[in-house]
């Protein structure tokens, strides 16, 4: 299976049923994991080609944005 570092990468659901995103959602309020998503999605919008492939970047921090989005929808 090939390693989506975006969607799900597989260091984030090695040896668990759930996703590392949703053991936190399952930890935090729903005020709380919005600020999550919005930080996380700030984090990689600023760093954007600083550390890793630039597109890489931009779409990981959509991929937070669509994710607190969704929770709106």
């Amino acid at each position: 299976m090939k390693n989506d570092l975006i969607n799900s990468p597989n260091h984030y659901t090695q040896d668990k049923e759930l996703e590392t995103i949703e053991i936190i959602q399952n930890e935090l309020t729903t005020d709380e994991f919005i600020g999550y998503l919005k930080g996380s999605s700030l984090k990689y919008l600023s760093r954007a080609g600083k550390k890793d492939d630039i597109l890489q970047d931009l779409y990981k921090s959509r991929w937070f944005l669509n994710k607190m989005i969704g929770l709106f929808e």
